[in-house]
């Protein structure tokens, strides 16, 4: 706490502050300078950025302000059919050639290339590489053509109404058939209730073509369109491409008024009450809409306000994450906030609970009741300096990145500023305009702001849940009266007094015993005085993070069957206790203004920790590290409240369709796995044991000598060495070596069809499985990841762009060393069920195509340009360095492997592929089918 106002203090007195003193309320906030804008004639607007991260690439952004709620009764999902049309033949790229082009140069259909349609607004993105004139030439006669020059063939738009309808199908279930019920309540007689995006599944299978073709003619126009260039590029170039590509297209002369529809008040409260068989979550909803249209963020004056506003959402919320925590939950989460609703013109006073499925009204009275407490008594002064340093914190994090922020970000802003006019400064600008404005606030301010939102007219009460035998729905007059708070039952929020420190003792040093390099990969390991092993790389890549991983062989594999069954889904919730006596309010109020995270684990063969920092808080990271390893708390009120938010979780999710379907195959295929027990039953937590769970994971982490800590990231070298020897080298340990233990059990093996029943929706799912034990070998099993990504390619040809059967269709291969050598390599796709055999034996067509002609060299081709474009980024991140690093480990390999990927990459060849594919695809195989209820 005092550390807190010796920042607010230091602010206060610093130049910044004095700058409070130059800012007047009224002044427009400044458009990044950094940032070029402008508008052509035709009224398109533009705006380029240049941004080195990712190195050469550059982010090409397609944005359309108009969506679903300009459509006809007539054009109900054209929007959205539109979006989709436009990937299948333009002026220059006919049908598929545009999708074909960019796999061909690395770009990944639905992974990069992508885009969205909602109710106001349709976008296209297209990231590609920036080193190449002429691809960067193709990136902007692609959105050309998007914009003004997509051909809409019949024969195109009759194959891509099998496509849109499945994703249609996709959407199908309780949670869309309950939004139906209640969507009339909450956009209460607007247009944004009757204009989902997805559309209507009679006009979709129906329209005429016409109707397509006006819908574009209307919106697709300059004067609605923005483009935004953001990357490794050179601005005045880019603009001129801008101008030179969109300049000459026009607006229709009898142009249509892009209207703007409103979401009308009510002075009623509405409640709906909706429940599904299939629902699988228990689910509180609570708004309070707002009078008025929002208020544009334009001033300085409005910024501020807008610090006002997210203070009071986090001092809220903090209060609700105590609720969360502690033994006896209301909720397994809830959060509150003012902002949107689906409608731009509306915004709401939020609040949302998951619940356990008859604690609903529970819930809602707990949101109430925290809202009201707000208003009675206000926040205290602790809450708000905390509230105030976790602001300060994530700005000053995001300044101190600033020149390794991704292009992708950007983009989101300038889109954002766009679409809905939300201000777009630089992040130097709004980094000291908040230091400044942050120490102007009161807590009067934050304090007054609920009696403005929380009203009795414009209220709507949604619940949803499961529909079953036994479950009592709350009625409309129990959800009114628990609304209704008797402030005179109330208490004010009670400040707890702060810890000091993470730890209750101070360890006792070690030393750094061995210091190695390794050149080629620029890391460094170190061997402490208790065995354990640090092996750090110092990046460049981001300014403010520090990735870290510890990992030690040995999990619940070395546990016994019985024990095993009666810990393990206590083990997850362990952490839920806390450490050196502090509970998780506790540690979340001393680490306000901190960013540091750690998170222990135990798996089947291993057991560790995870976690990132910034540079400034590694200290306490290390310091979290120690306090798990050796000072976790036992607390059995604490899993019980863990246990409470578990089963509001679980009770339901069998009865979604897709998670049924899976448990039931698993189930079937480890049927000879005594260790396995498929998703658990919310029974199932009232058996666990948490003092064995406990006893485990104290044994488990009792010996840090056979323990390897990996930091990748900003790393201080000095810093570092004094941690470690502080509260790594401190840890207890012994001189044993533990190995990862196979214990035999796998899959059942041979030729097997599953067949699952489960839904009322016309749904199906496919899952096609290839599985069984083989030698690892790094050469087979990146062949076996390219097999994966080649037939993938085919089966969206396939299945997708010929058949129209499906929306998303994929292939993966993988091989693995631990805990035994094995491969695996899996085809899935969502259908409709009248297609599933068909389907099926198209996949297994294409399938059969590779192992006995091989794939085609193009499809391999476009796999390694995908693969050098992901790689080369990839390089650039702590988080690939961990992965890689920490795998290289796990299997015992040489982690300099990674340096040679690009090699590999350009080595592979169609008969390597096809040969995988003969040997591991020829065998049996599982084929699983999720199909409607009979």
């Amino acid at each position: 706490m005092r550390k807190i106002k010796q920042l607010l203090c230091f602010l206060i007195a610093s130049p910044a502050f004095l700058i409070a003193q130059e800012l007047k309320m009224d002044s427009p906030i400044p458009m990044d300078p950094s940032v070029k804008t402008g508008k052509l004639k035709n009224g398109l607007t533009y705006y380029i950025k240049k941004n080195g991260k990712p190195e050469n690439k550059v982010v090409l952004r397609l944005m359309v302000n108009a969506g679903s709620i300009l459509e006809t009764d007539e054009q109900q999902g054209l929007a959205h059919f539109m979006e989709h049309m436009c990937f299948n033949g333009t002026k220059r790229f006919p049908k598929n050639k545009l999708v074909d082009y960019l796999q061909s140069i690395g770009v990944k259909f639905g992974q990069h290339l992508n885009a969205y349609t909602s109710f106001d607004e349709t976008v296209y993105f297209l990231p590609i590489p920036s080193d190449d004139k002429e691809k960067v030439e193709k990136g902007f006669q692609i959105i050309e053509d998007w914009a003004f020059n997509t051909t809409l063939t019949p024969e195109e738009i009759d194959k891509e109404r099998g496509v849109v309808l499945e994703e249609y199908r996709l959407g199908l279930g309780a949670d869309k058939r309950m939004l139906g019920r209640y969507i009339p309540k909450m956009m209460y007689n607007s247009h944004y209730a009757k204009r989902l995006p997805i559309g209507q599944k009679e006009i979709l299978e129906n329209f005429t073509y016409d109707k397509l073709t006006s819908f574009y003619k209307d919106w697709y126009r300059p004067n609605l369109m923005s483009v935004i260039v953001v990357g490794d590029i050179d601005v005045a170039e880019m603009e001129k491409k801008i101008k030179d590509h969109f300049s000459s297209y026009k607006n229709p002369k009898n142009e249509k008024s892009r209207k703007v529809f409103e979401v009308p008040n009510h002075k009623e409260t509405f409640v709906a009450v909706e429940s599904d068989k299939e629902a699988a979550f228990t689910q509180v909803q609570l708004l309070y809409k707002d009078d008025s249209e929002p208020k544009k963020t334009v001033t300085i004056g409005d910024f501020r306000d807008e610090l006002v506003e997210g203070l009071f959402t986090t001092m809220l919320n903090n209060r609700l994450e105590e609720k969360q925590n502690s033994p006896t939950p209301p909720f397994t989460f809830g959060y509150t906030y003012h902002g949107g609703t689906w409608a731009r013109t509306k915004e709401a006073f939020q609040s949302f609970a998951m619940v356990a499925q008859d604690k609903q009204l529970e819930a809602l009275k707990v949101l109430v009741e925290e809202n009201e407490r707000v208003k009675k008594f206000g926040f205290t002064e602790g809450e708000l300096e905390r509230a105030k340093s976790e602001f300060l914190n994530q700005i000053e994090r995001q300044y101190n990145e600033r020149d390794k922020t991704e292009s992708d970000r950007f983009v989101g802003v300038l889109q954002s500023n766009f679409l809905e006019q939300e201000p777009a400064p630089s992040i130097e600008w709004t980094f000291t305009t908040m230091k400044t404005l942050l120490p102007t606030i009161s807590l009067k301010e934050t304090n007054e702001l609920i009696a403005k939102y929380i009203k009795d007219e414009n209220r709507v009460v949604i619940l949803t849940g499961p529909e079953k035998e036994g479950l009592v729905l709350p009625t409309e007059k129990e959800v009114l009266a628990a609304i209704k708070v008797d402030e005179n039952t109330l208490k004010p929020y009670e400040e707890t007094a702060i810890a000091t420190s993470l730890l209750r003792t101070t360890p006792k040093k070690g030393k750094v015993v061995k210091a190695e390099k390794n050149d080629k990969l620029d890391i460094t390991t170190l061997t402490l005085s208790n065995g354990a092993t640090v092996i750090y790389k110092k990046t460049d890549f981001k300014n403010d993070e520090i990735q870290f991983q510890a990992m030690s062989f040995g999990g619940t594999n070395l546990v016994s069957n019985e024990d095993y069954l009666k810990a393990s889904l206590a083990m997850s919730g362990l952490s839920e206790a806390g450490f050196s006596g502090m509970n998780k309010n506790d540690i979340n109020k001393f680490m306000t203004g901190k960013i540091a995270r750690v998170n222990p684990y135990v798996s089947s063969t291993s057991e560790g920790m995870n976690g990132s920092c910034t540079p400034k808080d590694f200290e306490y990271l290390m310091q979290m590290i120690h306090a798990y390893f050796t000072d976790l708390n036992m607390d059995k009120e604490a899993f019980n409240g863990f246990v409470v938010k578990q089963k509001g979780f679980m009770t339901n999710l069998l009865s979604q369709p897709s998670t049924y379907f899976s448990n039931e195959l698993y189930s079937y295929l480890n049927k000879e796995n005594p260790r396995y027990t498929g998703f658990p039953k919310a029974e199932d937590y009232d058996k666990a044991d948490y003092e064995l769970a406990y006893k485990i994971y104290k044994q488990r982490f009792s010996n840090a000598g056979d323990f390897s800590f990996y930091f990748i990231g900003n790393v201080d070298d000095t810093k570092l060495v004094e941690y470690a020897e502080q509260y790594l080298a401190s840890l207890p340990s012994t001189k044993e070596k533990e190995k990862i233990v196979d214990l035999g059990y796998r899959m059942i093996k041979g030729e097997h069809k599953k067949i699952v029943n489960k839904g009322k929706d016309p749904k199906s799912n496919v899952n096609i499985m290839f599985y069984g034990d083989s030698e690892y070998n790094s050469e087979e099993a990146f062949a076996l990841k390219a097999l994966g990504d080649v037939l993938t390619i085919k089966l969206v040809e396939e299945l997708r762009e010929n058949e129209s059967g499906v929306y998303g269709v994929g292939a993966r291969g993988t091989m693995s060393k631990v805990p035994y050598g094995s491969y695996n390599f899996s085809i899935s796709f969502p259908c409709g069920p009248e297609n599933a055999e068909t389907l099926t034996a198209s996949a297994l067509r294409e399938l059969n195509k590779i192992i006995e002609n091989g794939p085609e060299q193009k499809d391999v081709d476009k796999f390694k340009e995908a693969e050098k474009l992901d790689y080369k980024e990839k390089m650039k991140e702590n988080r690939f360095w961990m992965t890689s690093l920490t795998r290289a480990h796990m299997n015992g390999s040489n982690p300099e492997e990674m340096l040679d990927y690009v090699d590999q990459v350009s080595k592979i060849t169609p008969k390597e592929i096809q040969a995988v594919a003969k040997k591991y695809l020829s065998k049996d195989k599982v084929v699983a089918m999720l199909m409607p209820e009979e």
